[in-house]
């Protein structure tokens, strides 16, 4: 439906009325509510003063009425909540505290959820997580009751919640543990092969999902690589390869699709360098240390994102890794797209360091950070520049 002045201004009539009624409105009402509402600025609706209102004035119903919610409604809140976050509405308390009053539910309604609400809840929790959800027990009970469900009902998924349920499981990174990730996408990935329903989008998001998936499988020691998984990879991106989407995004997931497969890359990719002040701070540390290193900043190499610090002699790379890289911020979860970028480097040949970034809050664990990567420079020095190092943290407690 085109977005006439005439609905627009209906949609305008009707908000100030969910605030004056806010006392009123059953449980399916709440919900249906902020669905309606979510889709709309979805489909660009602008989110002006009086929809945020009426979206604030919802929230504390929400965790009032949580106990009468149906399956449906639940699924349906989540993925609003997801939706309206993902598109800027601000994670006020309000917001928080619907999320967190909704997630114990997915555990005790967990037997009652059909395919689409599975696939919406999963989505909405990868999407939440991605937008800075706090990592705690009841999301992970959340994630962990939808999993066993995706293989039962694995013939009754639509093709965008296939796509949907494979980015979200990659999004979460190791949130979702590795066992179980291969074992449902292998399952899941089956049912994409010659399906000609899917859409663009819907292919651009499995490649992305696939592709986490080869790198979580890729940077585990003594793992099956995923052959069979990389051969999707491979007719996902064949049936990319004559495409040129606008979304900067979707160029990039080509882009590391190409160079994952050795393969040219249809256009250069554009990206922004940002250059952080911890990153900036832990930059000049490391060059006062070691006077004589090279070292160069927001580097994009083999069409890739741009690295935080190139050491260009030693074939090194090192990120400063923010909170935004774990689920939760917790320093410890890596997220999906973390996982992917380190995987894609060391398969470009490049030793990855990674440094959380609460590493770098006092003078002591900064030295110890310059320490380590002092002997591995001077171990690549001894090898002649050898432009491939394995990695070697297994026994070291800083550097990541």
């Amino acid at each position: 439906q085109e977005q006439t002045p005439e609905l627009n201004e209906a949609v305008a009539a009707l908000l100030p009325h969910v605030n004056a009624q806010k006392a009123n409105f059953k449980p399916q009402e709440i919900a249906n509510l902020l669905w309606a509402m979510a889709k709309l600025v979805d489909n660009g609706q602008e989110q002006t003063p009086e929809l945020n209102e009426a979206v604030a004035a919802l929230l504390p119903h929400v965790s009032a009425q949580k106990a009468n919610f149906t399956p449906q409604g639940i699924a349906n809140l989540l993925w609003a909540m997801a939706k309206l976050v993902d598109n800027g509405q601000k994670r006020t308390l309000g917001l928080n505290e619907a999320v967190a009053s909704l997630l114990p539910d997915v555990n005790a309604q967990k037997a009652n959820f059909n395919p689409q609400e599975i696939a919406n809840l999963l989505w909405a929790t990868a999407k939440l997580v991605d937008n800075g959800q706090e990592r705690t027990p009841q999301l992970q009970e959340a994630v962990a009751v939808l999993l066993p469900q995706v293989n039962p009902e694995k013939a009754n998924f639509k093709p965008q919640e296939i796509a949907n349920l494979l980015w979200a499981m990659a999004k979460l990174g190791e949130l979702i543990e590795l066992d179980v990730l291969t074992s449902t996408f292998k399952t899941l990935v089956d049912q994409i092969s010659g399906n000609p329903q899917f859409s663009q989008q819907a292919i651009l998001m499995s490649l992305w999902g696939v592709m986490v998936c080869c790198a979580r499988l890729s940077l585990v020691p003594n793992t099956s690589k995923g052959n069979v998984l990389e051969k999707h990879m491979h007719d996902l991106f064949i049936r990319l390869e004559n495409t040129s989407p606008d979304n900067e995004e979707d160029q990039h997931t080509i882009t590391m699709a190409a160079s994952w497969l050795g393969r040219p890359c249809p256009f250069v990719p554009h990206y922004h360098a940002i250059v952080s002040k911890r990153q900036s701070d832990f930059r000049n540390q490391l060059q006062s240390c070691i006077p004589s290193l090279r070292i160069e900043e927001e580097k994009s190499l083999n069409s890739l994102s741009p690295v935080d610090l190139l050491l260009p002699d030693h074939n090194m790379v090192i990120e400063i890794q923010g909170p935004s890289h774990y689920v939760g911020g917790d320093f410890n979860t890596r997220k999906g797209s973390t996982l992917l970028k380190i995987a894609l480097l060391q398969k470009a040949g490049f030793e990855v360091i990674e440094i959380p970034i609460n590493m770098l809050w006092n003078r002591n664990s900064m030295k110890r950070c310059i320490d380590q990567i002092k002997v591995r420079v001077d171990i690549s020095s001894q090898r002649h520049g050898s432009v491939s190092l394995k990695r070697r943290w297994a026994d070291e407690a800083y550097v990541k």
